[in-house]
This record gives structure tokens, C-alpha cells and sequence, in this order.
């Protein structure tokens, strides 16, 4: 919205700024960051007088972890509104309209939804479950379908989204992947990437500190991406205008951060699946869209390390009867393990920056 400030600058010649993509990624960030600290103290103030506590799984669903989150019970979840808010001001007022920056933000606020109704059904019944499993695949599926369908059908895009890059690869693998493959494979990334985040999203500040360094490793792919110049030099796709996507980009990375402030140990309030559903499925969007569907496993690798875990304590269990952790995600069997929270989120954070930066380098290895 306010780059359009740009087509004043006859009048007022500093206007000329708001043309800038570097200066629109800069302030985003700053205004995303602002409005989550504003608003932060005011929304939690609200979830505590509704009553909106996390619910904590029992003794006997989760044994002894149930001792280790002991005094978690005041703590207001949908904290994710706070991201939420923060995330759509700020992208809708320095991001350029158009049909990347519209299905970005479309996923963002339908996963939204989902993840709200979800927290909501968990407070209401009083117990830590919510939407069935297979109710919000269903969901993801049909918002997959309707952004496919943007995608697909708007010019602006319809050209190259149906592309397919790899890390490490110079050139195009495949130029046009079927729209019977191309959907599911949209679904696969998002719902993946949706799901990996609110397995991550069990420790105060571990799933949103991680979403820092993905969203800012994407903001660098998104900018790369958009640029002709940068594109060509680096062999990666050159997508026209997804350099927009480096302004929601920055948007999540300024809202994370705000949230962080009150999410760090001890939080003040959860995100809860409001946020982490949501922040999942937006970057896996802009992971798709800026042709940088495979190098998310290496830069959200906390977050596939996370859902690896469940798999195997699910597989294993099933077939050998022995399970590999104390607890599934990870991060709770070093809970388990008699590793202190802050350590544990310090340590992963550490890990998720090295796998950001690893996934950058695959910009020049190829």
C-alpha cells in the first residue's frame, strides 16, 4: 500500500523511497516488530480475562513430563494472534499487491482460522484435544486447493509456478510438472511444513525462535529469487515479483521476534496452533512460490528433525514393540533426558541458525 506513495514523488521528492524493495523489506520488519510489542500485552491481557488457558496434557497421557510442565496452567494460549495481526498490517502496508503476496497471505490467515478453532475447541472442552487429525488435513487440502487454483490461474503466475528447482542443481529439473502432481506436491510441502512447526511448538520460545531463521533464510531466497540479475548470477529461478515475498517475509520475521519477547521462558502467553499451523503453512507457500520446495528440509531442519522423531517412535513402537526416545517430538526426550528448557531452546537455536546457513550456501554450491 504505501509503495504506491512512490508515484508522488514529483511533489515530494523522497517519496521516490517507497519505490525501493530493500527499504520496503528494512521497514516491514521494523513495523511487524513494533506492532507485536504494542499489541502483545493487550491481546494476552485478553486471553487471561477470557479465560483462555493452555490446556496440559495429564499424568496419564504424558507420564512424567506432566511434573515438568507443572505451573503452565495460567498461561493463555493463541498467542498466534498476535503474529497473525502483526503479520498482515505490516505486508499489507509495505508489500506491492500481487498474486504471491495475496496466496501467501490468504494461506496465512485460513490456516489461521484453523489453528483458532482448534485452540478454541481445546479450551472450551477442557482438555488438550482438539480438531481430529484428519479434520485438518482436510482443511489444509481444501486451502491447498483454492491457492493452487490462484495460482494456476492468474497470468502473473500460471507461467512458472508449476516449475521444479533442486539444491545443488544448475537449471530447471522439470519445466512444467502436471497439475495432478503439482497439487498434491503443494499439499505435501504445506501440510508437511504446517504440521512439522506445531510438533515444534513445545517449549517456551523453541518453535518461534526457529521460525526466525527460516523466515529470514527465505527472505534472502525470496529477494535472490525476484531479482533478474542476482538470479541469473546465483543459476536459480528468477521468479518476477516474488521479491514481494521478502516483505512477508520480513513481516514474520519482526512479528517472531515481537513474540518471542513474551514467549521466551517464562512465557507469558502460548501461540498455540493459532500460530504455529499458520507460520508453518505460509512458509512452505513461499517455499513453493519462490521454487524453494526442497531446500526448506535443510533449512527448517529443527522442524524435520522434530517430525522425523514422531515418526520413528510411532514406527518403531508399532513394529518392534521398542521405542528410540523417552518422548516424541525430540525436544522432550532431552526434557526427559533431565535438560533444562532454557538449554534445550538455546541449543536448538543454535542448530536451526547452522541449518539457515547451510541452506543459504546452497545458493552458491551448484
Amino acid at each position: 500500500m504505501l509503495s504506491y506513495l512512490a508515484d508522488f514523488e514529483l511533489y515530494f521528492g523522497p517519496l521516490r523511497l517507497f519505490r525501493y524493495l530493500s527499504l520496503r523489506i528494512a521497514f516491514c520488519g521494523i513495523t511487524s516488530m513494533l506492532i507485536g510489542l504494542y499489541i502483545g500485552p493487550l491481546i494476552i491481557s485478553k486471553l487471561k480475562n477470557l479465560n483462555m488457558n493452555q490446556m496440559l496434557r495429564t499424568h496419564n497421557e504424558v507420564g512424567e513430563l506432566a511434573k515438568l510442565t507443572q505451573g503452565k496452567e495460567a498461561t493463555p494460549t493463541m498467542g498466534g494472534l498476535i503474529i497473525f495481526i502483526s503479520v498482515l498490517v505490516s505486508a499489507l502496508l509495505w508489500a506491492k499487491p500481487n498474486v504471491y503476496v495475496y496466496t501467501a497471505l490468504f494461506i496465512y490467515a485460513a490456516l489461521t482460522i484453523v489453528g483458532f478453532i482448534d485452540d478454541y475447541l481445546k479450551v472450551c472442552r477442557q482438555n488438550s484435544k482438539g480438531l481430529s487429525g484428519i479434520r485438518k488435513l482436510i482443511a489444509q487440502a481444501l486451502i491447498t486447493c483454492i491457492a493452487c487454483l490462484i495460482l494456476l490461474l492468474v497470468p502473473e503466475s500460471s507461467d512458472r509456478i508449476r516449475e521444479l528447482w533442486f539444491p545443488f542443481y544448475k537449471g530447471i529439473a522439470v519445466e512444467q510438472l502436471p497439475v495432478f502432481i503439482f497439487i498434491p506436491f503443494f499439499f505435501l510441502v504445506l501440510s508437511g511444513s504446517s504440521n512439522a512447526i506445531n510438533l515444534t511448538d513445545g517449549i517456551d520460545g523453541l518453535a518461534v525462535g526457529c521460525t526466525v531463521t527460516v523466515a529470514l533464510a527465505y527472505l534472502i531466497f525470496s529477494y535472490a529469487s525476484g531479482n533478474a540479475i542476482i538470479s541469473n548470477y546465483l543459476f536459480i529461478s528468477n521468479v518476477p515479483n516474488a521479491g514481494e515475498l521478502a516483505v512477508v517475509c520480513s513481516s514474520i520475521l519482526g512479528a517472531s521476534l515481537a513474540f518471542l519477547w513474551y514467549n521466551s521462558f517464562p512465557a507469558e502467553v502460548f501461540m498455540g496452533d493459532t500460530g504455529s499451523l499458520a507460520l508453518g503453512g505460509i512458509i512452505g507457500a513461499i517455499a513453493i512460490m519462490v521454487h524453494q520446495p526442497f531446500t526448506l528440509i535443510i533449512v527448517g531442519g529443527i522442524f524435520v528433525w522434530e517430525a522425523i522423531s514422531v515418526m520413528l517412535q510411532v514406527f518403531s513402537s508399532k513394529i518392534f514393540g521398542k521405542r528410540p526416545f523417552k518422548m516424541s517430538p525430540i525436544h522432550h526426550h532431552f526434557q526427559l533426558s533431565g535438560w533444562p528448557e532454557n538449554k534445550i531452546v538455546i541449543r536448538f537455536w543454535i542448530l536451526s541458525l547452522l541449518f539457515a546457513i547451510a541452506g543459504i550456501a546452497t545458493l552458491k554450491i551448484r
